[in-house]
């Protein structure tokens, strides 16, 4: 018999996931956009959040940070018993903690490239989640690229790193010559591996964390046609890390600058920060 996994929010990420994890669990997913789940196959759909943790024992929360507490209002009285992994950007363990009455709780940091099974999908557990349920989630992301086991101090400087870095290395191979984008990309490697250092993560980290985002940002154009410009533009939010970094970019800053500034963006956009 398939676990049952519950995904609250079918949006980019949510539905990368669902996709990407149906084959091998049962997934059921609760969107209050009806028209973005209308036609799916292979996923069971909730009729509200209640129904979902009915269904499903391990709940995925892929909302935007912005509605994260009106989620987190209609979760409460339903989370006993239950293990939530968090993948909104700048929420931390202790702030769901907090809210659902010490629920165990995952928090991961995915990036674009996930969506096509290569990303780099950073994780952290909070104070009252056990170590198998840390392994139980990476395993579950493993189908969507790298992972990599940080403590939470680190989640923002990830952010700034995997989660902005994709935009950052589309931003510089726009107009470049597909002859030239090796060279160009494994330059581009070396150096947000050296930022990350800057920010935090030792060689090890650095490497790691690099080398995947790099390679899967090259296959996610590789493998969805878009051009680099396009690409660029999806990770981009407005007010969001990888803007911050843009902006240090095209005026003229370095690779380190950048990522800084995607850092100091992340810490601002943090709740609690």
């Amino acid at each position: 018999m398939k676990k049952t996994l519950g995904i609250i929010g079918f949006g980019n990420m949510g539905s990368a996931i669902a996709e990407r994890l149906k084959d091998k669990f049962s997934v059921v997913v609760f969107e209050k956009d009806q028209d973005k789940t209308a036609s799916l196959s292979g996923i069971a759909i909730a009729k509200d959040i209640n129904d979902l943790f009915q269904k499903a024992y391990t709940i995925i929360l892929a909302v935007k940070p912005q509605d994260f507490d009106e989620v987190l209002a209609k979760i409460k009285g339903n989370e006993k018993g239950k293990f939530i992994v968090s993948i909104a950007a700048g929420i931390p363990t202790a702030y769901i903690e907090k809210q659902l009455s010490g629920v165990r709780v995952i928090r991961v940091m995915p990036n674009l490239p996930a969506k096509i099974g290569q990303g780099m999908i950073c994780l952290c557990r909070g104070r009252f989640a056990i170590d198998g349920d840390l392994q139980e989630v990476e395993n579950l992301f493993k189908n969507l690229g790298n992972t990599l086991i940080l403590d939470e101090n680190l989640m923002d400087a990830a952010t700034a790193v995997s989660g902005s870095g994709p935009g950052f290395l589309f931003n510089g191979i726009k107009g470049i010559n597909d002859k030239n984008i090796p060279e160009y990309a494994s330059n581009f490697a070396k150096e947000l591996s050296q930022a990350a250092i800057f920010i935090g993560f030792d060689q090890s980290q650095a490497n790691i964390l690099a080398d995947a985002t790099v390679k899967g940002s090259i296959k996610f154009l590789e493998a969805t046609k878009i051009n680099a410009e396009e690409a660029r533009n999806l990770v981009t939010s407005k007010g969001g890390t990888t803007e911050a970094g843009l902006k240090v970019l095209n005026s003229g800053g370095t690779l380190k600058e950048a990522v800084q500034a995607a850092l100091t963006r992340a810490k601002e956009l943090s709740k609690g920060s």
